[in-house]
């Protein structure tokens, strides 16, 4: 069974953590306002919120497209990533996991606000989860709930996705491909 490709847009895909002016190689910048940004700044008037600065790849949307993964947005932007990110990086109209009231929402207990909502959308199949957010206390949890392989895989919010990312990601795949077969 394909797993579920859960991907978050800052950090794997726009590294928002690199300096300024060391962009990573790749990359182009891209000035964005998604409506959710007008929410941050109530009573302003949109002419004036500052739009995001935005990093993205093009290459990584033709080899996000390579993995044997389904991909879904596991991220901030939810349905918005699906008009702001998608369209940059060539990507289809994915689905994505839309976290609702717990929407930035820390735990008491350690464990990232997206880990309930990821294992319910995964259901019983496998999944790989890219953010820059990933804990071990998120992969104990999910080796202890989840009942099929989980890779949660973290990437350096100051690089992005980067050649060994795909890698290990197309290794998760390949291995939930065989172990189906």
């Amino acid at each position: 069974m394909k797993p579920v490709g859960f991907l978050d847009v800052d950090g794997p895909l726009n590294p928002w953590r690199a300096k300024p002016e060391k962009r990573p190689a790749g990359y182009t910048t891209h000035r964005m306002k998604p409506p959710s940004l007008y929410a941050r700044y109530p009573g302003k008037p949109r002419a004036y919120v500052k739009p995001l600065r935005v990093w993205l790849n093009p290459d990584h949307g033709p080899a996000l497209l390579d993995l044997d993964v389904d991909l879904v947005w596991g991220t901030t932007w939810m349905a918005e990533a699906r008009d702001f990110i998608a369209p940059v990086l060539g990507l289809p109209d994915l689905p994505y996991v839309d976290f609702g009231p717990d929407l930035l929402n820390d735990r008491a207990d350690g464990l990232h606000w997206k880990v309930p909502a990821l294992l319910a959308y995964a259901g019983e199949r496998p999944f790989v989860w890219v953010d820059d957010e990933v804990s071990d206390r998120d992969r104990a949890y999910v080796a202890a709930h989840h009942p099929a392989p989980a890779l949660l895989h973290w990437v350096d919010p100051r690089l992005g996705l980067r050649d060994d990312d795909f890698a290990a990601i197309a290794a998760f795949a390949a291995h939930c491909g065989a172990s189906a077969a």
